[in-house]
């Protein structure tokens, strides 16, 4: 072989050399930038899965928090219409009671009336009332007579009698009294045997 033709085949393999760099090169950047369009693929999608994620969050927070307002809102009317509840049945039992205080202030006050007037005008006054608390649901109990019940009796005094019967009430010191189910005073009694 003679140096033209090494120089030829040195030429040829440098401009294959070079073709083939140019070709490795080309591949790599194309490959590279496949990779960064991938990448610019992955990095969209979870932005986007991100930003889902943020709004379906903000979504739900704002609904727990009008959640809370709402619960908050209906928890003070609750409170307040119970207040008013109790503040108007109040009123209302106070204002049935206050003609028996009237006649009570009158009895007591009343320094002409002899001793019958003022026993009528008191045995008057007790009777009223006691229809006051009939009418809005008060019960009184404990008679004597009645069977001795320690739910709803408080028997303080034991008396042996062969005219009354067991655990039969004897004598009552305080009447009791009942709204409904419900034990306002129970009775205070004697029982007997």
């Amino acid at each position: 072989m003679d140096r033209n033709e090494e120089k030829d085949v040195k030429q040829e393999d440098t401009a294959r050399n070079t073709a083939e760099t140019n070709t490795e090169t080309e591949q790599k950047s194309e490959s590279k930038k496949d990779k960064s369009d991938k990448k610019s693929k992955k990095t969209d999608k979870p932005s986007e899965e991100l930003k889902k994620l943020r709004d379906d969050y903000n979504a739900l927070n704002d609904r727990y928090l009008r959640t809370l307002a709402e619960y908050d809102n209906f928890r003070k009317r609750t409170q307040k219409d119970l207040d008013s509840r109790v503040s108007n049945t109040k009123v209302d039992v106070l204002s049935k009671i206050l003609p028996v205080v009237d006649n009570f202030e009158r009895a007591a006050f009343n320094a002409d009336a002899d001793a019958e007037s003022y026993r009528k005008g008191i045995e008057m006054t007790v009777k009223q009332f006691m229809e006051i608390l009939k009418n809005i649901g008060v019960e009184e109990f404990g008679a004597a007579g009645e069977q001795f019940d320690p739910n709803i009796h408080n028997g303080v005094m034991h008396v042996e009698d062969e005219n009354l019967g067991e655990n039969e009430i004897a004598d009552v010191f305080m009447k009791g009294y009942r709204l409904g189910d419900k034990i306002i005073r129970p009775a205070t009694v004697k029982v007997a045997n």
